[in-house]
C-alpha cells in the first residue's frame, strides 16, 4: 500500500511537556476507509495523538501527514471533520443555524438536514444550543463534525454524556457515514465500543503504540484464556512456570491464570491437585487492555493532554458548539 492511499500516516512522531513526552515516537498508518478506535488509561497521550493530527500541535520530531498532506492543509480543503471533548456553547444561536454556518465554511458541505437527521437531532433545530443537554450537546457537536461531509471524521469520547439509546443511535449514525468509504478515528473509554464498531483497536500507553489490531487479536496478544482455581489454603508459588501461563493475579483464595494454552494449564493443574473451583473462560478485551498497559505502567504519569501537558500548556482550541 503506497503512502498516499492512506488518510493517516505518523512517523516516528514526538510531542513532549516539559520533561513528559506525551507522545513517544509514534508510527501509525490508517488506509482510507477504515474505522479505528483509540484506547488508552488517562495520561497515556490520547489527547495529545489527536491535537497533532488536526493539527492543532506540531510534533517536536518525526511527522504526521493526512492524505499526504500536512494536517493544517487537509484542514483548510475541508476533508476533516472533528468531535472534540474540548468546546463551548455559543450562545443565543440555534442549532440550525449553527451547523448552518459551519455547513458553509466547507466547500462541498453535506446538506444541514441530513447532518441533523444523521446526528438524531432534527427535531432540536429550532432549539438554541446554550439551552441543551448535555447528551443533547454532544450529538450536536456530531452535526458539526458531520456538516462538512468530511473524508476523516475524528471523534473523541464521542459517546460521553449520552444514554443507552442516544448510544445506540450514535453508533448506527456513525457506521452508516462509515459505509460510505469515509475514514473514522474515535477514542473511547467504552472498550465494548470498540470492539464492536472499529476495524482496528490502536492501544496507547505511555505515548506508545502497544498494540494495534482486531478485538480479537488483541485478546490473543494479551492471552487467549483466563484459568480461575481456588488455592484452598496452597500458595502461589510455582503457578506461573505451568505450561501456557503468562501471568498469575491472586486475590484472596483465588488465582486468576491468563495462559495461551488452557488445556495444557489445567493439565498441569490437575497434575498437582489444584483443580478446586476450576474456571475457564476467554479473555475479554478489558483483560486484555489491563494487560497489555498494565505491563508499561509508570508511575506518576502525568494526565493525558489537554491533560498530557503541564498547567498552562494545552493545544488550541479547534471547535465551539
Amino acid at each position: 500500500m503506497t503512502q498516499r492511499e492512506h488518510a493517516v500516516s505518523f512517523t516516528g512522531a514526538v510531542k513532549t511537556y516539559g520533561e513528559v513526552r506525551a507522545v513517544d515516537g509514534i508510527d501509525l498508518e490508517i488506509a482510507r476507509g477504515e474505522t479505528v478506535a483509540l484506547l488508552g488509561r488517562n495520561g497515556a497521550g490520547k489527547s495529545t495523538t489527536i491535537s497533532l493530527l488536526l493539527g492543532l500541535n506540531v510534533p517536536d520530531e518525526g511527522s504526521v501527514e493526512l492524505f499526504a498532506a500536512a494536517p493544517e492543509r487537509a484542514v483548510r480543503a475541508g476533508r476533516v471533520g472533528a468531535m472534540l471533548q474540548e468546546a463551548r456553547a455559543v450562545p443565543r444561536v440555534t442549532v440550525r443555524e449553527l451547523v448552518t454556518f459551519v455547513a458553509s465554511r466547507y466547500p462541498a458541505p453535506m446538506p444541514v438536514a441530513r447532518a441533523l437527521e444523521l446526528a438524531g437531532i432534527a427535531e432540536l433545530a429550532g432549539r438554541r444550543v446554550d439551552r441543551l443537554s448535555g447528551g443533547q450537546t454532544q450529538r450536536v457537536r456530531f452535526a458539526v463534525a458531520l456538516a462538512g461531509d468530511p473524508s476523516l471524521l475524528v471523534l473523541d469520547e464521542p459517546t460521553a454524556a449520552l444514554d443507552v439509546e442516544a448510544r445506540h443511535a450514535f453508533w448506527d449514525s456513525m457506521r452508516g457515514y462509515a459505509d460510505r468509504g469515509h475514514t473514522v478515528l474515535f477514542s473511547t473509554h467504552y472498550l465494548e465500543e470498540a470492539d464492536a464498531h472499529a476495524d482496528r483497536i490502536v492501544v496507547v500507553d505511555r505515548g506508545r503504540i502497544v498494540a494495534d489490531g482486531t478485538g480479537e487479536e488483541l485478546r490473543r496478544a494479551a492471552g487467549g484464556n483466563l484459568v480461575s482455581v481456588d488455592l484452598a489454603g496452597h500458595d502461589a508459588d510455582g503457578l506461573a512456570l505451568l505450561p501456557g501461563v503468562r501471568s498469575v493475579e491472586v486475590r484472596g483464595q483465588r488465582a486468576r491464570l491468563r495462559t495461551d494454552d488452557s488445556d495444557a494449564t489445567v493439565i498441569a493443574l490437575a497434575a498437582l491437585g489444584a483443580i478446586r473451583g476450576l474456571e475457564v473462560a476467554p479473555a475479554s478485551l478489558d483483560d486484555a487492555f489491563l494487560a497489555l498497559t498494565s505491563s508499561h505502567r509508570a508511575p506518576d504519569r502525568t494526565p493525558d493532554i489537554p491533560s498530557d501537558a503541564p498547567s498552562g500548556e494545552t493545544p488550541r482550541e479547534a471547535e465551539t458548539v
